[in-house]
């Protein structure tokens, strides 16, 4: 496990005067949150025993039977019983990771990848093997040579983690076409896939994309979580597994935790059943709809010549490539001092690259503060250009590990 090196950063971008646009935290604010507290304070009067007692390490039955509800947004027709419930998301892909992964064993991930995925995967060291993307998402002919490769070199892969839809970092989706692709070379070249799919509900055009767990129910190991739909303090995730491999995946969870809380698991189990929580998931969509409309006219009117940048239609991310000879990583400290925080593109790779690439978020900042936030990296982007074509390149550190995240970075 390595330190990060960018976290120290965050200390400082916390201050209220820097405009953060590093962090992948939801807008809980947009919650009814008097409604909330009295839904929470009517469940431990009725239920606060159960509430506040151990439960079973693979959840609370009646919430694995909501969950399967939730899913079927997305096509994916599942039992409850193949339901776990994690600590978030992330649990349930460290679970994952210590049942197949040996160390040396080759994970397949798209570059840029997931900061917590590689942190979990360099814990129980894997061997990342990032495969190309580009605005459709991961590129199959790349994931095949990659695959053919690495049968010749006689290199085990345990499965290939992907995150199809509005992907972060990069905010892609997969494209219907290569998601049926994907799953042909999955089953030609008999690997697992792990489906990370956090924003899946948060599109801002049309409906939910179908997902690739609803097209293939023993290749596809499918994680969920309600961090971005509901609140991610209660901290409830979930994996939906084959059968033999949810019992590992109990096993697994047991010995780690012993069993997850009670309480967030009732908490979202009376969330489902008594409010509207499809109407919220609607308003959170709006939100991030005109936050993501901000980020993009600020950055297409002040971005000097030379950056690009994806236009995601849904979730929390913008990928930002900076011109030649720019390095991202070298450049944040000096966007701290002009109030101004992103993720670094060095820390979603397994192997030190994206040097000019940067990760933006506009989930949080309200639209105002995302253009002043856009303002200012856009002045010490120029400035780093002033610099460049006065003394030459711009210097860059390659990093020897895996950036791990503090909660504000996810």
């Amino acid at each position: 496990m390595v330190p990060s090196e960018i976290r120290a950063l965050f200390a400082v971008a916390s201050r209220p005067e820097v405009v953060s646009l590093a962090g992948g935290m939801p807008y809980v604010s947009a919650l009814p949150l008097d409604e909330f507290g009295g839904m929470v304070g009517e469940l431990i009067a009725r239920n606060g025993a159960e509430a506040l007692q151990y439960a079973s390490a693979q959840g609370d039955p009646r919430l694995r039977e909501q969950i399967c509800d939730v899913m079927a947004l997305e096509g994916v027709q599942a039992c409850a019983d193949d339901v776990i419930v994690t600590v978030g998301a992330q649990q349930a892909l460290d679970l994952v990771t210590r049942i197949f992964v040996n160390p040396g064993d080759v994970i397949l991930a798209e570059g840029p990848s997931y900061v917590g995925a590689l942190g979990t995967f360099a814990s129980y060291q894997a061997d990342v093997v990032h495969v190309a993307m580009d605005e459709g998402g991961l590129v199959p002919e790349a994931l095949e040579e990659t695959l053919l490769r690495l049968r010749r070199e006689g290199r085990t892969v345990k499965f290939l983690y992907t995150v199809p839809t509005f992907q972060n970092p990069a905010g892609v989706t997969l494209t219907a076409d290569r998601r049926t692709r994907l799953l042909e070379l999955a089953a030609e070249h008999d690997i697992l896939i792990i489906e990370d799919n956090p924003y899946g509900l948060l599109g801002f055009d049309g409906e939910p994309m179908r997902a690739l767990r609803a097209d293939d129910s023993e290749r596809v190991i499918y994680l969920g979580t309600f961090s971005k739909t509901i609140a991610s303090g209660l901290r409830v995730g979930w994996a939906l597994a084959p059968h033999a491999v949810r019992a590992k995946l109990v096993l697994a969870a047991e010995s780690a935790v012993l069993c997850h809380s009670s309480f967030s698991q009732l908490a979202v189990r009376e969330y489902l059943a008594t409010q509207p929580w499809r109407e919220q998931i609607k308003e959170f969509r709006q939100l991030y709809r005109e936050r993501r409309d901000a980020m993009l006219d600020a950055l297409d009117t002040l971005m000097p010549e030379g950056c690009t940048w994806t236009r995601p239609a849904g979730g929390f991310f913008v990928w930002l490539t900076l011109p030649e000879g720019l390095d991202a990583k070298a450049m944040a400290p000096r966007a701290i001092a002009e109030r101004v925080a992103y993720v670094p593109g060095t820390g979603f790779y397994a192997d030190g690259n994206g040097r000019r690439d940067m990760r933006i978020s506009y989930c949080y900042p309200e639209p105002d503060r995302i253009r002043e936030g856009v303002r200012r990296l856009a002045g010490v982007i120029e400035n780093e250009l002033r610099t460049r074509d006065t003394f030459g390149g711009v210097g860059h550190h390659v990093s020897g590990g895996v950036d791990t995240p503090g909660p504000e970075v996810v």
